[in-house]
């Protein structure tokens, strides 16, 4: 059944006065669209959006935060926002971007992130909400996120109703133009058929919820581009079929972002920066962004934050003047971290920054240490008789801070062995409780950035 299209009212302080896309197109959100002053019309009422989570890993990452910013911005709009969870097609594998066929995934990892996933947007959206809210409170009103997977009505799909209620609608010749297709067929191996239908099974995704829903328009990344056009050629044929031609379905993709230096967004020495805080801390979540260059914080600040336009603008302005301060990427990472980690997560991570960069622990508490850096390794729980009594070279050496004793204390009468800050060089000194902060805490350090935080259980 259709959904009703309302009208909807503006979302102020946040998108000012421009429309939708041009709030879009101003945050560099948008690579492509298709038809825009249609487009810009279609939105004058409330209306279905979706796009699709590959479900291949078990938490969502920062390269999912663009085209899911651009998703919520829709919400925040008034439009209801459909997230997709690739159930289904997950076990296909999509070749879009791919010089090299994914392995399959098993059946039952795809189940298990599946239901992850679930979780992880709806959290997602929940605290993005929150943070909306603080920066507009007049958006008391949003319609509820739904997530949906395609395993729902693609598991019971049967193969000859498939291929002619809806093969039958696509050209071969068609499919083959396809980037993602022609960048597969030029390499060494080929493309399998299984992944040639990738963009079949994708397209349908689009009629279903088309169909059932009244989804009309479909985010995603720039790579996704031929396989949402699949979807919106496979509408227009089976709704011309039925009611006539059929013209008012959209697809609106997002940029594939790198860095200034061509490094892939979202890693951080080769490893994925994710939104959960069990695997990535508050304090490398909040480090990630904090480390942005000059070259990208304009454009981080306007992607990756609800901060007005304006305000950005001044923010830039300041901050290339005195580029040193670093104003810019402050801001950003306090409001990406406040946004997904809420405040908890960004005094977490302040806490943690301090401690491992910076030079006055007088405020510090041992509960706000602990509760900072947990889920870090370099955070080690330890008992009263591994930790008191004991010379700090040779606490060095057991929990691993440096290699050996000797090097410990080798280090210690150089004045690169520090405790709480302070550098240590009595290579006899042993630890007591009073030496701890609030009895509980020692903050190790050997030479310039290399820590070891250690709290009596």
């Amino acid at each position: 059944m259709l959904l009703r299209s309302t009208a909807i009212p503006r979302a102020r302080k946040i998108h000012s006065s421009r429309d939708l896309l041009s709030e879009l197109s101003a945050r560099q959100l948008i690579a492509d669209v298709t038809r825009p002053d249609d487009f810009a019309k279609h939105l004058q009422k409330a209306r279905t959006i979706y796009a699709g989570v590959d479900p291949t890993a078990k938490s969502l990452h920062a390269g999912h935060l663009i085209p899911l910013l651009c998703l919520f911005h829709f919400h925040i709009r008034g439009h209801n926002t459909l997230a997709l969870i690739g159930g289904a097609t997950g076990l296909v594998g999509d070749p879009s971007g791919r010089a090299m066929e994914r392995s399959l995934s098993e059946k039952a990892q795809i189940e298990s992130n599946t239901i992850e996933l679930t979780d992880s947007i709806k959290q997602f959206f929940s605290r993005a909400t929150e943070y909306a809210l603080d920066k507009a409170p007049s958006l008391t009103t949003l319609p509820q996120l739904q997530v949906v997977n395609n395993l729902d009505w693609l598991k019971e799909l049967n193969l000859l109703d498939f291929l002619r209620s809806t093969g039958i609608h696509f050209r071969v010749n068609h499919m083959l133009a396809r980037d993602s297709v022609k960048l597969r067929m030029n390499a060494h191996n080929g493309i399998t058929f299984t992944e040639f239908t990738y963009q079949l099974l994708q397209g349908y995704d689009f009629y279903e919820l088309f169909r059932t829903r009244g989804c009309t328009i479909q985010v995603g990344g720039s790579d996704q581009w031929g396989n949402i056009l699949s979807g919106i050629d496979l509408i227009n044929k089976v709704e011309r079929d039925h009611v006539g031609h059929n013209e008012g379905c959209f697809a609106l993709t997002t940029p594939l972002l790198t860095t200034s230096q061509g490094e892939k967004f979202g890693k951080s020495a080769g490893n994925a920066v994710w939104l959960d805080e069990k695997l990535t801390s508050y304090l490398d979540f909040y480090q990630f962004f904090l480390r942005t260059a000059d070259a990208d914080v304009e454009k981080y600040l306007k992607m990756f934050t609800l901060l007005p336009i304006e305000e950005i603008d001044a923010i830039v302005r300041e901050h290339e003047i005195q580029p040193e301060r670093r104003l810019a990427q402050k801001l950003l990472a306090k409001e990406v971290t406040l946004m997904i980690h809420r405040k908890e997560g960004l005094e977490a991570a302040r806490v943690a920054t301090n401690i491992l960069f910076g030079t006055d622990y007088s405020t510090l508490h041992a509960k706000d240490i602990v509760k900072s850096l947990a889920n870090d390794p370099r955070l080690v729980l330890c008992t009263e008789d591994e930790l008191l009594g004991i010379t700090l070279p040779n606490i060095a050496a057991k929990f691993g801070l440096t290699s050996s004793k000797s090097t410990a204390r080798q280090l210690a009468l150089g004045n690169g062995l520090y405790l709480n800050n302070v550098p240590q060089p009595d290579v006899h000194f042993k630890l007591e409780r009073s030496h701890l902060i609030d009895g509980q805490v020692a903050i190790l350090r050997a030479g310039k950035d290399t820590h070891l935080i250690l709290a009596l259980r």
